[in-house]
């Protein structure tokens, strides 16, 4: 039986993580950017969702990357540079004067060639992505996300496509989740695109959420906004599939209380969704600490906060055998982290999925409310978790979005 997350897969390394421990998943989404270079890699047993990664555009600047400037940040853009001009119209797409009064007909072709890009190949997606770009907080695309809706339909019609089409739904400002009228236009505009474009599901993304950042505003608006955006959702669009995240731990929340169907989930690495039109440099290592239900930066300081945290705890604890094989693993050169978050966060999805779905918010909450306990016990966490220094307080504050 296959399991309900969906994994966002973008690279070799991600393709070596989902063969080895997702290989259950009911669905893999791919971004048609990367899609030739991750093809023979992908297991042929999961069911695919490809996103034509259109909402790049937002990130886009082809004047920086046709300047013969040769710098770091025109390296950085070219990839998605190369990959979005290989279809008309993007840069018209793009140009903000027309997306205030888009021209039907280039609209039309755009959407079409990205449409049929993603259904080439012998490998045929089951679900596709309907264009869309980022729905900003003054809510200036709406006629361009409107227009590209309105063609990706049509485009469904004419090549009577019996997958699912998924709206993405990407949301870029905390106002747009907290505050009752920010959430208003964009569910508007969902309610008018999903019906536009034909659409069976939505996929929400709240791209400025960084759950696992321990900051205030986090439990007292943003955790209670997203879950209210959902409710709402669920109330406009009541058969619509639901797919939500990724996120660290608000995704797994959303999906333990019913709000949506699959929790979208990285791989090992960032755990919240970036914007394509731009490589983001890569951050620091990461350990997952299950007892906490959390991560923590891989630094000297962490190996030097573990072997303290193991002489703090009774050796009869569970805690104390994860902690130790954690303070052996800082002794090994080289040691894979990424791997070691991903196969950690397979171990929480499974026990949470082996719960039956009545009792999973219960048991996502108890999981939280046990890291919260035991994390109160330790000394605080080295500084560069900032916020989220006391060990406790990312459990702390997705415990209480759990009921």
């Amino acid at each position: 039986m296959s399991a309900d997350h969906i994994p966002f897969v973008f690279n070799v390394k991600d393709c070596e993580i989902l063969r080895k421990s997702y290989s259950d998943s009911m669905m893999i989404r791919v971004s048609l950017e990367t899609r030739d270079q991750i093809a023979n890699r992908l297991p042929s047993t999961v069911k695919l969702w490809l996103d034509g990664a259109v909402d790049g555009i937002r990130n886009w600047d082809p004047e920086k990357v046709r300047s013969k400037i040769k710098n770091e940040e025109n390296t950085r853009l070219k990839p998605y540079h190369d990959y979005i001009t290989h279809f008309p119209g993007c840069e018209k797409i793009r140009d903000a004067a027309f997306q205030a009064r888009p021209d039907k007909g280039v609209v039309e072709e755009f959407v079409r060639k990205v449409m049929d890009k993603c259904r080439e190949g012998s490998r045929k997606p089951d679900w596709l992505s309907v264009p869309q770009l980022p729905i900003e907080k003054d809510m200036t695309r709406n006629k361009i996300n409107r227009s590209l809706a309105e063609a990706a339909g049509k485009w469904r019609a004419e090549k009577r496509f019996t997958g699912k089409m998924i709206l993405p739904v990407i949301l870029t400002h905390q106002d747009q989740v907290h505050l009752r009228k920010g959430r208003k236009g964009p569910l508007s505009e969902v309610g008018h695109c999903y019906k536009l474009a034909r659409a069976d599901g939505v996929w929400v993304t709240e791209t400025s959420l960084n759950d696992k950042e321990g900051s205030k505003p986090l439990s007292t608006k943003r955790f209670p906004g997203l879950i209210q955006f959902h409710q709402e959702l669920n109330e406009l669009l009541p058969d619509a599939i639901t797919v939500a995240g990724p996120y660290w731990a608000m995704n797994l929340v959303l999906w333990a209380r019913g709000l949506v169907r699959y929790p979208a989930i990285s791989l090992g690495t960032a755990y919240r969704y970036y914007i394509p039109g731009v490589t983001h440099p890569g951050g620091n290592d990461h350990a997952a600490i299950p007892p906490l239900r959390r991560w923590a930066i891989v630094s000297r300081e962490l190996g030097a906060w573990l072997a303290r945290a193991v002489k703090s705890l009774p050796r009869q604890e569970s805690a104390y055998t994860v902690f130790e094989g954690l303070s052996r693993r800082f002794q090994v050169t080289g040691f894979d982290w990424r791997t070691q978050v991903a196969e950690f966060y397979k171990d929480w999805l499974d026990e949470l999925a082996s719960v039956p779905s009545s009792g999973r918010a219960l048991a996502l909450y108890q999981q939280f409310s046990s890291a919260y306990v035991l994390g109160k016990s330790l000394p605080e966490l080295p500084k560069e978790e900032g916020t989220a220094r006391k060990p406790e307080r990312v459990a702390q504050q997705l415990m209480l979005s759990c009921l």
